[in-house]
């Protein structure tokens, strides 16, 4: 990776991050960048396809709620015990923006299409659901190594524009430590470019240690890395630090309304900023 983004702002890699680009983000118990989502509101990005991998939650929510989405791909969406994804919610039934629907295993097979290089992947559990009708870009064909009547679905490779991730920690050659959240390396390897916002920088190489090399996902992945300490928060990071269960609710309750969360989007995203450029 280029050195020169190695300790660049939230902002700086918010803005490089075209309106109208696809943006995978992971759910909210797997290495979210909130930090990212923020830098996105305050540059006013708009016409995002938000991919959940495979799940969306808070983050999700709050871009949607700021006007920066046009359209989203996920299996679910929701704030987890505070309820449903306010936001969310009000611009589905609103027609503000285009949902995709998905399931888990679809949406990492995918991915992993992506990831292996090849143009489709095949999943055999879609069969028989109602999904199928509403996605015409997957294909039911029968399977070629059997006598007929195995059907199988193929599904395309997704390769999303932007991975926006939060991690504890990477080094200053661009590698970065997942932990036990291996599911984030196949984001990163499938997406075209991957920002990910770091707790800290870790001296060393983290690929030259025994203990973190399993861990960490390679600097060929990362096309930039910012720090912003307390980046995932409200939601938890690894054993860094928990889920703040009465910010979230302090959220749901807000993001009822659009004023509600126009009031806590001015507090929390814009004046906070604000206050700490001071």
């Amino acid at each position: 990776m280029n050195p020169e983004t190695l300790e660049a702002s939230p902002e700086a890699l918010a803005a490089r991050v075209p309106d109208g680009a696809m943006v995978a983000l992971p759910p909210d118990n797997s290495l979210p960048s909130v930090a990212l989502a923020k830098a996105l509101i305050r540059r006013g990005a708009r016409g995002l396809r938000l991919l959940g991998v495979p799940v969306s939650g808070f983050a999700t929510d709050m871009l949607i709620g700021a006007g920066c989405v046009a359209e989203v791909q996920t299996s679910a969406v929701s704030l987890g015990e505070a309820g449903f994804a306010p936001r969310f919610t009000a611009a589905l039934k609103e027609g503000r923006i285009t949902v995709r629907d998905a399931t888990c295993p679809a949406i990492h097979t995918m991915l992993q299409a992506a990831e292996k290089g090849v143009p489709f992947m095949p999943l055999r559990g879609l069969i028989g659901s109602d999904i199928l009708a509403n996605r015409p870009d997957w294909r039911v064909i029968d399977n070629p190594f059997a006598g007929g009547g195995d059907p199988v679905v193929l599904l395309p490779a997704l390769s999303p524009d932007f991975a926006l991730i939060h991690a504890a920690m990477a080094d200053r050659e661009g590698n970065v430590w997942l932990g036990r959240r291996r599911e984030c390396a196949t984001i990163a390897h499938a997406a075209k470019a991957t920002f990910v916002t770091v707790e800290r920088l870790h001296d060393g190489n983290l690929l030259e240690d025994e203990r973190l090399a399993p861990g960490t996902i390679s600097a060929t992945y990362i096309s930039g890395i910012a720090l912003a300490p307390r980046g995932a928060q409200p939601v938890a990071l690894l054993d860094e630090y928990g889920v703040d269960a009465g910010f979230i609710a302090e959220y749901a309750r807000a993001a009822r309304t659009e004023e509600g969360f126009q009031a806590w989007l001015a507090r929390h995203v814009t004046e906070q900023h604000e206050e700490a450029l001071a």
